[in-house]
């Protein structure tokens, strides 16, 4: 697909960033200025808001190719996204999307593949790539089945005998509107209420982590100002059987474990120590609706890592 070009403004920041409650400085117009040593020179556009931009453009390209329908007879019931985040990208800065054409992959299993490309100002935003299979391609192992009824659990707290924290959440077609249109998405193309057609978007329940991490990190005295913590990488399977089930004001159940820092997960060719999150979407029936794996790194780390390379 020849590179499609779009603009995302600060109004698309403010919108997406309050539908899925992402209190994060980076993205705020006023308090990114508070934010100790903040190279970006200003608020920045949200991963999330990104990926919401990729799954629209992608589903458009399938439909184009009729590759939703080799997705429907095949049952590849999951959309995996694995996104890599380069550079960051500020509001009112062109970009261009780039989608490669499909490989279709039969062994082990049928695989739909492309990779995608954002880039802006000549430069690499994010890279990736969307892949849809039967089974999903991150976190596939990880039985949840032991966990005691999350309803009784109290929110924002830890699921006893577990490493979960719990944040809950409700969906609401109105969030999940803005979302869309917060990322440049076309939201006639999920929600038609006098059509009665509502189908919830892939990416916008996956979102509610940032928001979730956020929490968690407040109650643990985390300091925002001064220790900022930017993402690396997005890895993540949506179930999209469990997706078409979603309706307003549904429960959603996001667990997030955090992974002991160590010397073999750094961040590429640096000495960097990735914090890694491994974070689960549950609906009421107990349902796995995502999993993610999301890869952050300090602000400052990243900082004195390129300049040890300027010097």
């Amino acid at each position: 697909m020849k590179d499609h070009q779009f603009t995302f403004d600060q109004i698309h920041i403010e919108v997406a960033r309050a539908a899925s409650d992402d209190f994060n400085l980076f993205h705020d117009k006023h308090k990114w200025l508070q934010v100790t040593h903040n190279p970006f020179k200003g608020p920045i556009v949200l991963g999330f808001q990104m990926n919401t931009l990729i799954e629209h453009q992608m589903k458009l390209y399938r439909e184009a190719h009729h590759e939703d329908k080799i997705i429907a007879e095949n049952q590849l019931r999951f959309s995996n996204y694995q996104i890599t985040f380069v550079n960051a990208l500020r509001p009112r800065q062109e970009l261009s999307l780039d989608i490669k054409k499909t490989l279709i992959a039969t062994i082990p299993e049928l695989t739909l593949t492309n990779r995608i490309a954002i880039k802006s100002l000549g430069k690499t935003i994010l890279l990736g790539y969307k892949k849809e299979t039967k089974a999903p391609l991150f976190l596939a192992d990880t039985d949840l089945s032991g966990l005691p009824d999350l309803n009784a659990v109290p929110d924002k707290s830890v699921v006893p005998s577990t490493d979960f924290f719990l944040k809950r959440k409700w969906l609401t077609n109105g969030n999940v509107k803005n979302f869309l249109s917060g990322s440049l998405a076309e939201q006639s193309d999920y929600f038609d209420e006098l059509e009665h057609i509502a189908h919830y978007p892939e990416v916008f329940p996956c979102s509610l982590t940032s928001g979730a991490l956020l929490e968690k990190a407040q109650l643990e005295n985390h300091d925002f100002k001064r220790n900022p913590m930017v993402y690396t990488s997005h890895d993540f399977s949506v179930d999209r059987m469990h997706l078409e089930q979603v309706k307003n004001n549904d429960k959603l159940h996001i667990l997030v474990k955090q992974l002991p820092e160590s010397k073999q997960n750094t961040l590429n060719q640096t000495s960097i120590m990735l914090r890694t999150y491994e974070c689960y979407g549950l609906l009421e029936n107990r349902a796995i609706l995502f999993r993610i794996k999301l890869n952050l790194v300090p602000l400052e780390e990243i900082i004195k890592n390129l300049s040890s390379k300027t010097h």
